[in-house]
């Protein structure tokens, strides 16, 4: 199929696109480089006639939108989907997503964007939240419920994007027979809401018979999201704290305000609730796709990983201790060290958070069956946290 990658009504690229794999199989003309995905501008030569190498990142991208192959429970999903592959799904609404406004158009299709996009336009997405989320449907979902910004959901954990009182939000469950990310993104959102953080607000909600977290969608249509993956893809890679300052001082070069400041947040936060997951996808820039410039820092979202108790006995409480810097895994204890300036905190803030937490999860206990102990041992690990950073406050 020949078709034009788009940024909303800006065309980018002519190329060749074979729907059975998701991949492009030849780029036959470039419009406009600088309205294309970042990642890819660091691949095109526009000397190179071939373009073998920015076609295949070409074709990476585009896949890296979908459904990813470890996506929690994918067998069931892609049967109540009626599919045999994730990638079947990328073109069935143009490869329109909810985090920017890149997509696919048919060569020979007179659309425009303003008629098919999801910041605008409404989507069915009933039958997709119950393919994905619900424990026993046996519901065959219908082709036409396919055309949905949940074609192009990343992550491993079951989601859904609905629409609420015509706003666009995103239901994440947990994973497998895990039942705290959800709780977790809650507690996140308190925490940063405390602190002053900039974050995306994360409340609960129940579908059915389990427990989900339910978030906004950060982002409009006239920005996008561009993931950290992107933008340190032309940086040198060092696999240490240099990876870090350089992603600064490329942040500050961008023009982003208090730049430092709100990735230390970041951190402070992961440490207080001892994130493993914070990879290089799920923090980033926000970016206006109409004058390409650079916004701010994304709100932090997506903290779910956090609180892991690998396993307790009676005297003592397991865990890993180690979270993500960049590159690295490094221990919690190492990674906020990268705070400058730990004292512009005020903890205080957070007295009775463990409290309040202990209530939430007791709150939603004849759903998730989570022991009475469990809860416990979950809030030490939260409140032995909070006294450590606040311990290194006080020697800061």
């Amino acid at each position: 199929m020949k078709c034009i990658l788009m940024n909303k009504n800006k065309e980018i690229l002519l190329a060749e696109y074979d729907s059975a794999t998701g991949a492009f199989t030849q780029i036959v003309d470039v419009y406009d480089i600088n309205y294309a995905p970042y990642i890819l501008k660091s691949f095109y030569d526009k000397d190179d006639t071939n373009n073998n190498l920015f076609r295949t990142n070409l074709s990476n991208w585009f896949k890296g939108r979908g459904i990813p192959s470890w996506r929690d429970k994918l067998d069931l999903l892609l049967h109540r989907l009626n599919i045999s592959a994730p990638s079947l799904l990328l073109d069935k609404a143009f490869g329109l997503s909810l985090s920017d406004q890149y997509w696919i158009k048919p060569y020979d299709l007179d659309v425009c964007y303003d008629d098919i996009n999801f910041f605008d336009n409404d989507f069915d997405f009933t039958e997709f939240m119950e393919a994905s989320l619900s424990k026993n449907s046996n519901r065959i979902i219908k082709e036409n419920s396919l055309k949905t910004p949940n074609n192009t959901t990343d992550g491993m954990l079951k989601k859904a994007w609905i629409i609420d009182d015509g706003k666009r939000y995103l239901l994440k469950g947990g994973y497998k027979n895990e039942l705290l990310q959800p709780f977790n993104e809650v507690l996140a959102s308190e925490i940063c809401r405390r602190l002053g953080f900039n974050h995306v607000e994360y409340t609960l909600d129940t579908y059915k018979d389990i427990v989900v977290s339910k978030c906004p969608c950060f982002i409009t249509k006239d920005t996008e999201l561009v993931t950290s993956y992107q933008i340190i893809n032309d940086m040198k890679r060092h696999d240490n704290k240099e990876d870090y300052e350089e992603y600064i001082s490329k942040l500050e070069n961008f023009g982003i305000k208090n730049a430092r400041e709100k990735i230390e947040n970041m951190y402070i936060l992961d440490y207080l609730i001892m994130n493993e997951d914070r990879h290089l996808n799920n923090f980033g820039l926000i970016r206006d796709v109409n004058t390409l410039k650079w916004l701010d820092v994304a709100p932090i979202f997506d903290n779910g990983q956090s609180l892991n108790i690998e396993y307790y006995d009676e005297r003592e409480l397991h865990t890993s201790f180690e979270g993500r810097l960049f590159y690295e895994v490094k221990p919690f204890d190492e990674i906020i060290k990268v705070v400058k300036d730990l004292k512009r905190i005020d903890l205080t803030k957070l007295d009775g958070i463990v409290e309040w937490f202990y209530e939430l999860l007791h709150k939603y206990q004849s759903i998730t069956h989570m022991s009475d102990k469990r809860i416990h041992l979950l809030c030490v690990l939260l409140n032995r946290q909070i006294k450590k950073i606040k311990k290194i406050q006080e020697k800061g």
